[in-house]
């Protein structure tokens, strides 16, 4: 069992070292591939009288834009082949703690453990995309309605010194127009709530995942002395994260609705 611990855990080592360079080297072609583009456009600008050079600046960019979309598409389908790799070895982790006492490496085993945990990935993932873009919204929104708010005062004094500009006169009722509709906008739609709701999901979820994962209470099979009553275990084990993993989903999908029915209902009895 030590030897296959330590040659898994070399391999989980080079593929680590491997994970962290590849991004890297997809980036670099991105930022050269971007260079080169630009150094295009400026040859069309700079030799915009010559028509050769021209057409062969445009055809030259075009390449750049494809390579550039075709790189961004290798790096996406490395990165989901990277997650199914990373799902399937922590599907193995608890294999390699007591495989060989438990008989537990069986690949039906790990895969169907593996399928769970890339469930439970996906939508994590996709509520740290949620997280991201409401704390994003809603930061930019409260900064732009504390700079539009103070800056109203000066433009009001800039309009006061009678300056010529037509412009800077209609400055002060543009600004607190603008930081109104900011205002109703960041008020009208809870990207605060929408934010910390998700945050709070990642969390859950990403706790259950360990659970499962390293085989605490509820997901153990280890003191399953039977190997038969074990593999049932395991399924049921399965059976029990995805329900937890739905569980906690469908919670935060039916807040917002119960969110809206409760404001609903009270704006019926304070209208009655």
């Amino acid at each position: 069992m030590d030897s296959q611990l330590n040659s898994n855990t070399g391999v989980s080592l080079a593929w680590e070292t491997t994970d962290v360079k590849t991004p890297l080297i997809f980036s670099v072609i991105e930022f050269f591939l971007i260079a080169c583009c630009v150094g295009a456009i400026g040859v069309a600008i700079l030799f915009k009288d010559n028509s050769t050079t021209v057409t062969y600046a445009i055809a030259a960019l075009t390449i750049l834009v494809f390579l550039i979309l075709l790189n961004q598409r290798f790096q996406e389908t490395y990165k989901r082949s990277t997650k199914q790799l990373d799902n399937q070895k922590k599907a193995r982790l608890y294999s390699y703690m007591f495989g060989n006492d438990l008989k537990v490496e069986d690949e039906p085993i790990n895969l169907i453990r593996s399928r769970a945990i890339q469930y439970c990935q996906e939508l994590v993932d996709d509520y740290k995309y949620t997280r991201r873009n409401a704390r994003n919204i809603y930061y930019v929104f409260q900064l732009s309605t504390v700079i539009l708010s103070g800056v109203t005062p000066i433009l009001v004094l800039l309009d006061k010194l009678n300056t010529s500009s037509g412009i800077v006169r209609w400055l002060p009722v543009i600004f607190p127009a603008i930081a109104a509709i900011v205002s109703s906008i960041s008020t009208s739609f809870p990207f605060q709530k929408t934010w910390l709701a998700a945050n709070t999901t990642v969390e859950l979820l990403e706790a259950e995942q360990e659970k499962f994962i390293l085989g605490v209470t509820p997901y153990r099979f280890s003191d399953v002395p039977d190997e038969v009553q074990r593999k049932q275990k395991v399924q049921e084990s399965v059976e029990n994260f995805i329900n937890q993993v739905n569980t906690i989903h469908l919670k935060q999908i039916q807040s917002p609705q119960t969110e809206t029915k409760s404001t609903d209902s009270e704006t019926a009895k304070s209208q009655s």
